[in-house]
């Protein structure tokens, strides 16, 4: 019986062939879970939930085209769900000793002729057990993967049955999805720059929307070419970011790092008081930890700001199980060189409003679209203006509310890490889950061997506008 083959949609290729010696497109995360499990139940839940997912049965075939999923015949769930066993260094803690090891599995490649995601299961840990995943960002964004995990929980919604991907299907969630929202966009970037972002614009969506349509050797070849060298012009004008020690030729080591949570009520409290947002309040507290990091090296962050390519979901939450790519870019400026933190929550707040009704997500969206159907050269120099434009990826993704279980244990906590492109080596993670927010970081030790020293900033920036907005007047007596 033949294999069924489903061609990968135009972004999902340009993440597969985004790997490089300096990053891997993979997304790594880990579970902290009490009590512990056994391997034998955790396979057992993977294979009645997770295999659910075509997509974690398939591997990836790469043609001139671009690339397929194909069923993998020789499919080992053992090959996937793999047993590990941390032995801590003397004088090393058990969270130290996970650590090191999620930071070298950040480095290491997934097997390309296998389905490019894998499970490292640490069966005693700290009391409990630890769970490390690696999945390719070709599979999926961080909103599909927070679907996935809700799906695998106890309790989980399985996902529904469906037919392999169609051109109408993703013609449908272009327009749905994709074309509608920025349309407010899309008219202000008209007025600024006249009718070629709205070209790009559609172009890039009519590339995306059609995985099956043949462009080589056509003349649409040849205006998309153009196309994304006119898109890639726009981005090339954004200026270069700020020449900090976080920036250079990352080496492709990786360290991880991440601390306790913050809890979320307090940040919604701080940003009431301070009349802004949750991401307001975390994002200065992120570019506060950087500016106080530099610092201490001995640098003077005054007056500088640093970008971080951020993701804007594009797809219905409700479609999220269907997997794949389905964001946008935005730079977000960062003000690491604004001392006083109640200043720089008003700052952020105006980068942040900025953005709205701005040209980037567009640009963004249509570069990402043209790179899949790029050689992998071409598409290598396409994504490296993403490394000299920005300093760090950053995502910011919510999570259920309530604490999760899974196999009957409970998931105590979450953790995980984006990919860089390029020469980027820093990856800033923010996950709301079970009442509290957690801030993950991934640095190449070329650049920050120590994001430890990072992290541990937070909380004190957190800290300072917590006792900033109790001095600050809450009502006047009549």
């Amino acid at each position: 019986m033949p294999q069924a083959i489903e061609r990968m949609s135009r972004v999902d290729t340009a993440w597969l062939r985004m790997d490089s010696d300096a990053n891997l497109m993979m997304i790594v995360g880990v579970w902290l879970l009490q009590p512990r499990l056994s391997y034998e139940t955790l396979c057992e839940r993977v294979a009645g939930t997770l295999l659910k997912y075509t997509r974690f049965r398939q591997r990836v075939v790469e043609d001139a085209m671009g690339a397929s999923w194909v069923e993998d015949d020789r499919f080992d769930l053992e090959r996937h769900v793999v047993r590990e066993a941390l032995a801590p260094k003397q004088g090393q803690s058990a969270v130290q000793a996970l650590q090191q090891r999620v930071g070298e599995l950040a480095g290491e490649p997934l097997n390309p002729a296998r389905p490019l995601w894998e499970l490292r299961f640490i069966e005693d840990f700290d009391g409990g057990s630890a769970l490390i995943a690696r999945i390719h960002h070709c599979i999926a964004d961080g909103i599909a993967l927070i679907s996935v995990m809700l799906s695998i929980t106890d309790g989980g919604t399985l996902p529904p049955s469906r037919k392999a991907q169609i051109e109408s299907e993703e013609s449908d969630w272009l327009s749905d999805a994709v074309l509608k929202p920025f349309t407010d966009l899309t008219v202000k970037a008209i007025g600024l720059y006249g009718d070629g972002v709205a070209k790009s614009m559609s172009k890039s969506a009519e590339l995306m929307a059609n995985p099956y349509q043949p462009l080589f050797g056509s003349l649409d070849v040849a205006r998309a070419g153009m196309q994304a060298i006119s898109d890639v012009a726009a981005l090339a004008l954004m200026g270069d970011d700020s020449k900090t020690r976080l920036k250079g030729k990352a080496g492709g080591k990786k360290v991880v790092a991440w601390g306790p949570p913050l809890p979320l009520d307090e940040v919604k409290a701080v940003g009431r008081a301070l009349g802004g947002s949750v991401n307001d309040v975390l994002l200065a507290c992120v570019a506060g930890a950087i500016g106080e990091y530099l610092r201490d090296k001995g640098d003077d962050p005054s007056g500088q700001e640093i970008r971080a390519m951020v993701p804007v979901n594009l797809r219905p939450l409700e479609k999220a199980h269907q997997l794949g790519n389905r964001f946008g870019l935005v730079p977000l400026t960062l003000p690491i060189g604004i001392g006083n933190p109640v200043d720089r929550v008003y700052a952020v707040r105006r980068k942040m409003n900025d953005l709205k009704g701005s040209y980037q997500p567009i640009l963004a969206f249509a570069v990402l679209a043209v790179a899949g159907l790029l050689i992998k050269p071409a598409q290598d120099a396409v994504m490296n203006l993403f490394g000299k434009k920005t300093t760090a990826v950053m995502t910011n993704v919510p999570g259920p509310a309530v604490p999760l279980k899974f196999c009957g244990s409970e998931l105590k906590q979450v953790m995980f890490w984006v990919p860089q492109s390029g020469d980027i080596g820093m990856g800033v993670s923010i996950l709301s889950y079970g009442g509290g927010v957690q801030f993950g970081l991934i640095t190449d030790t070329a650049l920050c061997p120590d994001p430890q020293a990072i992290i541990e900033r937070f909380a004190p920036e957190f800290d300072k506008l917590v006792w900033l907005s109790l001095m600050l007047p809450w009502g006047s007596e009549d």
